[in-house]
């Protein structure tokens, strides 16, 4: 080093360093999210999806109606037998079991509880698109990749901050660059896993109401799905 050159301050270099890695994040971010506006315009826009009340749909041999303004669900699940009236977001309801209600408070709990992580995990198949930018999803783009038909996708990964019953999930998103819908997901178990869980297409995309829904899919998913802004409410109350 010359004798006139000064040292550089390692607080400085380190800002240096760190500048363009900040910036890069940020980068990915905005990216990432300026996508997924993308991938909701072309599902009917956030509006229409807010302004849809009830959802029916079948998913893994239960049945489930979701009335989005309340929070009410009703799950069907015949194999544990079981009805399940739950309000998602006060975790209230009934529950009945081989058609009787059910009294006891500990066991009741229980089971509203596992109604609202079947409604939590059911309805992610279903309506995911619409989740990319819910509180606490960390968007970031990844890279462009090829679709199995041969087209142009971006590629996001979605992590979460303490939402969700699963919160070290981890999934990528195959976005088609033409049409700007979802095509195909990834699921990791953990963040940190190198190879997937699975694999699947996210296809075969149909107008219910106001919006876009992918069900009846090539390869397992939601079945069965109505869209309604009409639906007799008992069904979130009696058995």
């Amino acid at each position: 080093m010359s004798r006139y050159s000064k040292p550089i301050n390692a607080v400085a270099l380190l800002i240096i360093i760190l500048i363009p890695i900040v910036m890069n994040a940020q980068s990915s971010t905005e990216k990432a999210n300026a996508i997924a506006e993308k991938v909701m315009d072309a599902m009917g826009g956030k509006e229409h999806y807010n302004n849809t009340r009830f959802i029916k749909w079948d998913f893994a041999k239960r049945t489930l109606y979701w009335d989005k303004w309340t929070g009410d669900v009703r799950v069907e699940s015949p194999e544990n037998k079981l009805v399940i009236l739950v309000n998602i977001n006060t975790l209230t309801g009934r529950v009945y079991e081989n058609n009787v209600l059910v009294l006891d408070k500990e066991k009741q709990k229980k089971l509203l509880t596992q109604g609202k992580n079947w409604w939590i995990n059911d309805s992610y198949w279903l309506v995911m698109p619409w989740k990319l930018q819910d509180p606490g999803v960390t968007l970031s783009y990844l890279k462009t990749t090829v679709l199995p038909n041969a087209n142009k996708a971006d590629v996001l990964q979605m992590t979460f901050e303490s939402v969700g019953v699963t919160p070290h999930n981890k999934y990528l998103i195959y976005i088609d660059q033409e049409d700007h819908l979802v095509k195909q997901w990834a699921y990791f178990k953990n963040f940190n896993d190198v190879e997937p869980a699975f694999v699947r297409p996210w296809d075969h995309y149909q107008q219910m109401g106001s919006i876009l829904l992918s069900f009846n899919r090539s390869d397992f998913g939601p079945t069965q799905v109505e869209v309604k802004q009409k639906m007799d409410e008992k069904i979130f109350t009696n058995l």
